[in-house]
């Protein structure tokens, strides 16, 4: 059972990869991340812990509201298609990343 942020995410990452063989390990900013067809997806917030994940715009500003995401800024700059989820919760990961797939590399 996956016991730390990063440990759940690698584990649903090698879910998804099960499902679509497109999702790969990569890297960005330094350290590990998930990616599909080159495309950034995701990866384990190195600053503070938590799920940070690319969604359309309006999703990200949709989680942020709800109180459930908040912004993603490395160095103050926002990415305002990336959402940061502090809170490790393994089924809303998975469906994130999900969401995440499709808006990153639609079938």
């Amino acid at each position: 059972m996956a016991t730390t942020d990063e440990s759940l995410f690698w584990d649903l990452i090698e879910e998804l990869r099960l499902e679509d063989p497109r999702v790969e390990e990569g890297t960005i900013m330094g350290g590990r991340c998930a990616r599909v067809r080159g495309e950034f997806l995701g990866l384990v917030d190195f600053k503070g812990g938590g799920l940070v994940v690319k969604l359309p715009r309006a999703r990200v500003q949709q989680l942020v509201d709800e109180g459930v995401g908040q912004p993603f800024a490395p160095a103050g700059k926002v990415f305002k298609e990336w959402v940061s989820i502090p809170v490790r919760d393994p089924g809303r990961w998975r469906a994130l990343l999900r969401e995440g797939l499709a808006f990153v590399a639609p079938s």
